[in-house]
């Protein structure tokens, strides 16, 4: 199993901390505000509360926040970052919906891999799935799919096992310049959900055909 640390306290942070300590993970709870973090580690049970800005406990350390601060939040703790796995569950999307507030050719998580440490390995995952639909972790019977990105195999393979303990089926889209990609995925969802769909009841997946 993993040791976690999730950088957040909102929706998507407390589904994935859940799902982490139902898969046996070690979860870390860490927010700038410390009764948010402490309050989020006391209602899930079995997570502990750190403190913001110090090294987090974690191998791999989930950036559950909104994108506009992501990296802020990856400069201000800067080389405590040193080594660790960053999960970017971030969507990048611009308030119209009508785009992306990041660079063309880049990506929020290739953004926030250019602010983290250079020993850091940054790997996208998880923005492709709703909070709630996540929190439940399958749909008539069959595990989510959870797409990733990122530039080194072997982080890939540790972020993949921790996706599978979760019950979550993860699958790798290539380097990190594929989270532009798993990006586009997410405003299409918001598309979905906006004109056809018209709620977040939904996940996007992989069927393999005979």
């Amino acid at each position: 199993m993993s040791s976690i640390s999730i950088i957040g306290v909102g929706n998507i942070a407390r589904a994935l901390a859940a799902r982490s300590l139902s898969g046996g993970n070690s979860v870390e709870i860490l927010g700038r505000d410390p009764d948010k973090a402490r309050e989020l580690a006391a209602a899930l049970g079995g997570a502990t509360a750190g403190t913001a800005g110090s090294a987090p406990a974690g191998d791999i350390v989930v950036l559950a926040v909104p994108y506009a601060g992501a990296t802020e939040v990856v400069k201000e703790y800067g080389d405590a970052l040193r080594g660790k796995i960053i999960v970017d569950v971030t969507n990048p999307v611009a308030p119209d919906l009508r785009g992306f507030v990041v660079p063309d050719e880049s990506s929020g998580a290739q953004e926030i891999a250019k602010a983290a440490p250079d020993d850091a390995h940054v790997v996208k995952a998880f923005n492709t799935v709703f909070s709630h639909v996540l929190e439940a972790g399958a749909v008539e019977g069959r595990p989510l799919d959870v797409f990733i990105a990122g530039d080194d195999a072997q982080t890939k393979a540790r972020v993949s096992a921790f996706i599978e303990s979760l019950g979550l089926r993860p699958w790798d889209t290539g380097a990190l310049f594929m989270a532009r990609a798993l990006e586009n995925v997410g405003l299409l969802e918001l598309g979905l959900m906006n004109h056809s769909v018209k709620h977040t009841n939904f996940s996007l997946g992989i069927t393999l055909l005979d």
